[in-house]
């Protein structure tokens, strides 16, 4: 093998990662760079130099795309004796995954299958994994490959992408990249001298150096291509690719084709390309010395082209007449059983114009896809349904579902692009492009188009499907509940749904909005307790159900939706279910004062989060420092969420978490400028909760008027609730107006009857306040002794130390606590202390935070370091972990 000239920087970073792999500190490093750059020759130098490693490899192709899964199979295939190793479970995922079973395939199972399936390889060695032309990956690969590669840092396994400079592939950005520049001036003479098979002329050799411009294909292919070419305005690659093909050219016909065949088949298997010739009448014993000869490809037991452009090279060289006949070859010589969905993409390559046939076949492909969880493939396979559908209605119905699962893909522009091309026909098809719209500017998170698209919608259904047009009033009114405010657009929903023609039907969520909105709340809660009591409503709307049971201050209702939405997302492995029901336990725990259960369900919504490459919900977060009190984190969350979005729930959740830290901290002006905010576009949820933190700060400010209108704002909405939360918080409200002692006694009723601890300690604490200053020191003390250890209890400091200061005024001096097990340990640390001290084994905790068995132990390790303990018999007899 020759050695690389002036890589001496990029094999020394791929050395250290190898390193750390033998001593079981895997990483992932992407080398990224032009075409002919050097990628692949680097990672052809560490399979050569890790020989004490397991080698295992995959490359995209750009003209497989659509396959699910296909990178990852090509990965996993040399170490699928191990399958037999894993459990039931991630076996199953697998072979979902890899087509040799039914069902429904789940991302983070095989993700986690994958995990094991590759430390199960590495018993005897560590496992280098290699994947070429990674911008070519398909999405489900892709996504699965790069969960893989964020966590192997506890395993003896590297992994090493190549991918060319593009935006396509934004999801490899996470992960470690090395950028790979063109040679410098006297490592690319070096290299041009040591390849050049002849003298080149001075000038000659001045001009390739100079149209190179240090890449290291272009300095080895370009002298075989005559030495010299003239500049023109094609870019190197392509220069480079015509030096391929001026090669292939020189092959007889046969050896073409049979290079032609190989291109066309991105697996690389034999036990394909071998029938196939044999279909078009290619004489291999003669074709297939002569391609190898040619340098472009080795046919062994795999097909190797010397690099992905001659691939590409060869492939483009082809006269579409060839490139159809190959196709359909290998389309013939396809298993229909064992892989139809190639089968049917060959068939596809192999046709040029419509056929009703062909397109039903794909879209029958696009539906195994999208069951195996390929959703960027179904898109495809829907695409090429659509291109070859001769009927216009039928065209139009396949180009919306492209466009449909090219949203549920995340590629939103494409989504957009594909949209335009809709050929509308009808009221109907108008009014689904219309919904299609919505959606696009929703994710773009462009609320107010999103809104309007979908109101357009539903006045194209109002004739037509009456019962769709309310769900599209119902669409506009989340979408602007979630990225925008619901004031203003609450009030356009409610105008357009009352002027439109209503179906007899018994009243439903659209009914109680509009009844919430004209009416108030009195006249609204009934109708909406009934219908939170459907879990049918949970089912189509658990975002908007979440919050109107918070709306409604019910916590029982909440929990029954926040259970539900668990349920379903451990069941079905719904990602987006599952985490919104962590969020609404954190939410939930946070109320309760549960510091340590809201902890745990934001470390796990992270590690979804993470496993997807999104991020993470911020709002549990900012509830949780604002209750804890803790002034420097809180206000470093409250700047990244600020950051991080202009408009919508977020703001409102920000200006609310403001509001409870500083009263929290005796700040009253911050507090009382943060609830108005709060509490000023009438948010479901948040403009409620707020309203106790404004009449709190207002009386601290002498704004009596202020606080007496929020107490009205306030009983509005929690009388006709009569929630013990809603009353108690209430109760204390106008205590604080009116300065009447039998109000804060009934708020301490009332809450004593609620599971929402801060709050009964609040009441306690601004009742004892009021007692004090009323000059009753010995009755003070006992209301302020009780806030101070629930607080403390709870971990409530700012409040606690509020409640601290109180008692040193009536002479007592507050009891400090010990430090809480949650102020050692990291989120996701709590989450796996609390599972351990459950009796849950380091492969279950794994199975829950997306991580292998080797991480959670190390975490454990770290876990006893900082709690002084040294076994898990200890951590479960810790008493406030549980």
């Amino acid at each position: 093998m020759r050695p690389l000239v002036g890589r001496n920087n990029e094999i020394r970073c791929l050395d250290e990662l190898v390193d750390a792999a033998r001593t079981g500190n895997g990483g992932a490093l992407v080398l990224r760079g032009e075409p002919g750059i050097g990628k692949s020759a680097l990672l052809n130098h560490i399979r050569a130099s890790a020989a004490d490693f397991r080698v295992i490899a995959a490359s995209g192709s750009e003209f497989e795309t659509e396959l699910p899964f296909a990178a990852l199979h090509q990965l996993c295939a040399p170490v699928l004796g191990h399958l037999d190793e894993l459990s039931a479970r991630h076996r199953e995922a697998l072979q979902v995954a890899f087509g040799l079973a039914t069902g429904t395939p789940d991302l983070f199972r095989i993700g986690l299958a994958t995990l094991e399936l590759l430390t199960s390889a590495t018993e005897r060695n560590p496992l280098l994994c290699l994947i070429d032309d990674a911008q070519w990956l398909d999405d489900a690969s892709s996504k699965a490959l790069t969960f893989l590669a964020r966590r192997i840092t506890s395993e003896p396994v590297a992994m090493v992408f190549a991918a060319r400079t593009m935006n396509s592939e934004e999801r490899l950005d996470e992960l470690p990249g090395l950028p790979i520049e063109g040679l410098r001036d006297a490592d690319a003479r070096a290299l041009l001298a040591a390849a050049s098979v002849s003298t080149l002329d001075e000038q000659v050799r001045y001009r390739i150096l100079a149209e190179a411009r240090g890449n290291p294909l272009a300095l080895l292919e370009l002298p075989k291509a005559g030495g010299f070419a003239l500049p023109d305005a094609a870019s190197l690659p392509n220069r480079i690719e015509r030096g391929f093909q001026v090669r292939l050219a020189e092959l007889p016909a046969a050896a073409q084709l049979l290079l032609i065949v190989a291109s066309a088949d991105p697996t690389g298997d034999p036990g394909l390309l071998w029938p196939a010739a044999q279909l078009l009448g290619i004489d291999v014993t003669t074709s297939a010395p002569a391609a190898e000869a040619s340098g472009l490809a080795e046919f062994a037991t795999r097909v190797r082209f010397c690099h992905p452009l001659a691939r590409s090279a060869v492939y483009r060289a082809a006269k579409p007449h060839e490139r159809y006949r190959v196709h359909r070859a290998l389309a013939d010589v396809t298993d229909p059983d064992l892989d139809p969905d190639r089968r049917i993409w060959h068939r596809a390559q192999g046709s040029s114009g419509p056929d009703d046939e062909l397109a039903a076949e794909l879209a029958r492909s696009a539906s195994r896809a999208q069951a195996r969880g390929g959703v960027a493939a179904a898109a495809a396979f829907l695409e090429r349904a659509a291109a070859f559908s001769l009927d216009p209605g039928l065209r139009a119905e396949r180009t919306l579902a492209a466009v449909s699962a090219r949203l549920d893909a995340g590629d939103t522009d494409a989504a957009a692009e594909l949209l335009t091309t809709v050929e509308t026909t009808d009221e109907l098809t108008d009014a689904k492009v219309e919904l299609l719209h919505g959606r696009i500017a929703f994710v773009r998170h462009s609320h107010r188009d999103g809104s309007a698209f979908m109101l357009r919608a539903a006045r194209r259904l109002v004739g037509l499907d009456p019962a769709q047009a309310r769900e599209c009033f119902l669409d506009a009114l989340e979408m602007g509940l979630v990225v925008g405010r619901a004031s203003g657009v609450m009030d356009t929903v409610v105008t357009e749904a009352r002027s439109a023609p209503q179906a007899p039907q018994p009243p439903d969520l659209l009914d109680a909005l509009v009844r919430l909105t004209t009416e108030g709340h009195r006249a609204a809660v009934p109708l909406l307790r009934r219908i939170l009591a459907e879990t049918s409503m949970w089912t189509r709307r658990p975002a908007l159900a979440a919050m109107l049971a918070a709306e409604l201050w019910d916590g029982a209702a909440h929990t029954a939706v926040t259970e539900w939405l668990m349920k379903t997302g451990r069941d079905s492995g719904a990602p987006l279910a599952l985490r919104l029901g962590l969020t609404q336990v954190a939410t939930a725990a946070v109320l309760t004062g549960d510091f340590g259960q809201a902890m745990s369900a934001i470390a796990e919504e992270e590690a979804i989060a993470d496993a997807f490459g999104d991020a993470p919900a911020l709002y549990p977060r900012l509830h949780l420092a604002a209750m804890r009190g803790d002034a420097e984190e809180a206000s470093k969350l409250f700047e990244k969420a600020l950051t991080a979005t202009t408009t919508g729930l977020m703001i409102a959740n920000v200006h609310w978490a403001t509001a409870v830290l500083h009263n929290g901290l005796a700040n009253y002006p911050a507090a009382l400028a943060a609830a108005r905010q709060a509490t000023a576009p009438g948010d479901l949820f948040l403009a409620g909760i707020a309203l106790p933190e404004l009449v709190e700060a207002a009386i601290r400010c002498g704004e009596h008027d202020a606080a007496a209108q929020a107490l009205a704002a306030l009983t509005e909405r929690t009388v006709p609730s009569a929630t013990p939360m809603g009353l108690g918080v209430t109760a204390y409200a106008r205590a604080l107006v009116t300065g009447v002692e039998d109000d804060y006694r009934a708020a301490i009723e009332y809450l004593a009857e609620s599971p929402e601890a801060p709050y009964r300690a609040r009441a306690h604490l601004l009742y004892g306040e009021w007692l004090r200053r009323n000059g009753r020191r010995r009755d003070a003390r006992e209301q302020l002794r009780t806030a101070h250890d629930l607080l403390s209890g709870i971990g409530m400091a700012a409040f606690a130390h509020r409640a601290a200061a109180e008692l040193r005024g009536t002479g007592e001096v507050a009891r400090s606590r010990s430090a809480d097990t949650y102020d050692e340990l990291t989120m996701q640390e709590v989450h796996i202390a609390r599972l351990v001290a459950t009796g849950a084994t380091s492969k279950e905790v794994a199975a829950t935070l997306f991580l292998s068995p080797r991480t959670v132990d190390a975490h454990l390790r770290n876990i006893f370091r900082k709690l002084g303990l040294t076994s898990r018999r200890q951590l479960r007899d810790l008493p406030n972990i549980r």
